[in-house]
């Protein structure tokens, strides 16, 4: 089962998302990424990429999407904030 990240594990694992772009989300224990892309099809196809995995892992992202920019939050509704999964997205998000 999934657990909410400890003070322990935040300073481990959210650390190196921060230093790649990642952010804290005011008001809520989330976390927050906007990527943009050359056009429309590229950031399209880039949510397309990402959906496959959010569903294979069954963690899926808040998001949104105006022309080329797409804007994520993760949090792990099921405990009530972060998680390792959310980490483990935002990863992957990073690498597609």
């Amino acid at each position: 089962m999934t657990e909410k990240l400890s003070e322990t594990a935040r300073d481990t694992i959210l650390a190196p998302l921060m230093d790649n772009g990642w952010e804290m989300v005011d008001g809520r224990d989330a976390i927050r990424k906007t990527y943009e892309f050359a056009d429309f099809v590229e950031a399209f196809s880039w949510m397309t990429r990402a959906a496959m995995w959010a569903e294979k892992w069954n963690h899926h992202p808040e998001w949104s999407n105006v022309y080329k920019t797409v804007e994520v939050v993760l949090s792990t509704h099921d405990v009530g904030g972060l998680s390792s999964l959310d980490a483990k997205l935002a990863r992957k998000l990073d690498a597609l």
